[in-house]
């Protein structure tokens, strides 16, 4: 086997570990933090192939009838370690909170969600004014949505928009205009309890 060859099967590794990463997750073979020192690692090795590939490619013995599986390794190798870069900007940009509201000051609570909440790490309830300041400032855009419709029409289209999503719905109690649901996360399966509060505009804060 060339050895400018290698690059392209060393290249196939961090690829494996990015998808094993949150797969495993899912699959129940390791904690969260495991795949989360899997993903990181992806990213390592994808530099570390991309800079093997783009040694190779400088020094014409290794190159010569290679070049285009080198180009591909730095691709790959890229490819590997931009999904764990982004993710990690991506995290430093907002606080590290994990509850947002669009109500600040009277947020919904949950109620059937709690039985399936039970041993949790987090908290069922919203986390107080600091957690309010902390996402005030990282996420300024989340306000409440008034919609120039009756409680009945705006109930209808939240549950049809949280359906759409793929929500697992735990309770949809018109009535009362509250959403209760799960939301799972694509790459590691978080599951993000969700509450959506319908009322008048009148008396509304959401």
């Amino acid at each position: 086997m060339k050895i400018g060859r290698v690059p392209l099967l060393l290249a196939l590794v961090p690829i494996v570990m990015l998808v094993m990463s949150g797969l495993g997750v899912r699959l129940g073979l390791w904690s969260f933090g495991t795949g989360f020192a899997i993903f990181r690692w992806a990213a390592y090795g994808g530099l570390a192939v991309t800079a093997c590939a783009i040694v190779a490619l400088a020094i014409p013995k290794i190159r010569s009838g290679a070049v285009g599986g080198l180009l591909l390794s730095i691709a790959l190798g890229l490819g590997a370690a931009y999904p764990p870069w982004h993710w990690s900007q991506q995290a430093r940009s907002v606080p590290p909170i994990h509850d947002i509201s669009t109500d600040l000051t009277d947020p919904p609570a949950f109620v059937a969600v709690l039985p399936h909440r039970a041993g949790a790490q987090n908290p069922p309830t919203y986390g107080g004014p600091e957690v309010a300041a902390a996402q005030r400032k990282g996420y300024p855009g989340i306000q409440p949505l008034g919609l120039a419709v009756a409680p009945e029409a705006a109930y209808a289209r939240a549950l049809t928009a949280a359906q759409a999503m793929g929500w697992e719905l735990v309770v949809a109690d018109a009535a009362a205009g509250r959403i209760e649901a799960t939301a799972t996360t694509l790459w590691f399966g978080f599951k993000d309890d969700v509450v959506v509060r319908v009322r008048p505009a009148a008396t509304t804060k959401t």
